[in-house]
């Protein structure tokens, strides 16, 4: 089935999703959420991915929830819309080799094999931030603009965002966006580390695939696979826990073929032909 709210291509090795309603800056939809979960696991299971690139069409990248159910909400009342608002998975399955909490219903993110880039175009406020923050990087456009929103619709930190924000920018920080609703500017954002790096809007998504482009010709996916995971899971563990995990995932690395790959092209003084093996 065609896609309504989102546009999906593959292209060098990288996955591109767009959330798609422009004229609406993109407010997210029961919809969308179910196609992006869709095209995520698509991409992260398609052998000719190796980096996913989440962006926005025009001139937003997400400006939060559609004001049309939140407004239906504020009017009526949660009613029988309690599923549709709070629903966990989307899709009703459980992955016995994925830790419970990235199983959440904006949580899988992090559970998804392959690196997720957040190429931030525009507005990213409310679920849209949100939607970003669990990306695994962020690159901003100098047009973008962040902001939580929620205190100032009379909501809280929704979707573990009271969890990620202070781990991503330290509880200062996250406290006064949260507390504040206030709109920051790119600039402020790169400061706080809510982003990784900000270009010129017109150099943003050009300045994107060239580095996903170098993720995925010069390094190893089995390497980001493995290392991505270790990253989300040592925020559940000791410095002990993680040094022994490591220690388990060194011997296996040292039989996998992209070691031996790693070597062999380094020597030889070649590019890499790593098969994620």
């Amino acid at each position: 089935m065609a896609n309504q709210e989102i546009l999906y291509s593959v292209a060098d090795r990288i996955a591109t999703v767009t959330l798609n309603r422009p004229d609406k800056l993109n407010a997210w939809t029961a919809t969308m959420e179910q196609e992006v979960r869709t095209a995520m696991f698509e991409a992260d299971q398609d052998e000719n991915v190796r980096v996913i690139v989440l962006t926005g069409a025009g001139r937003g990248f997400c400006a939060g929830a559609d004001m049309t159910l939140l407004g239906t909400l504020a009017q009526q009342g949660l009613g029988d819309r309690r599923e549709q608002v709070l629903r966990g998975s989307g899709n009703g399955t459980t992955r016995s080799n994925v830790r419970a909490d990235f199983q959440k219903k904006y949580s899988y993110f992090p559970s998804l094999q392959k690196p997720v880039i957040a190429a931030i175009n525009g507005p990213a406020v409310g679920l849209g931030l949100i939607i970003s923050l669990y990306c695994d990087m962020r690159f901003a456009s100098d047009a973008a603009r962040f902001g939580t929103a929620f205190a100032r619709r009379g909501l809280i930190a929704e979707w573990g965002l009271s969890w990620l924000l202070p781990k991503l920018i330290g509880h200062a920080h996250a406290l006064d966006l949260l507390l504040s609703a206030r709109i920051i500017d790119a600039q402020e954002a790169l400061r706080m580390g809510l982003v990784n790096q900000v270009f010129p809007h017109d150099k943003l998504m050009d300045s994107v695939y060239a580095y996903a482009k170098e993720l995925a010709t010069s390094v190893s996916p089995r390497s980001m696979r493995v290392i991505k995971e270790q990253v989300y899971n040592a925020l559940f563990q000791t410095l002990g826990e993680a040094f022994e995990s490591a220690e388990q995932e060194m011997i296996q690395s040292l039989q996998c073929e992209d070691f031996k790959e790693g070597v062999a092209h380094f020597l030889e003084k070649r590019a890499p032909a790593f098969t994620g093996r």
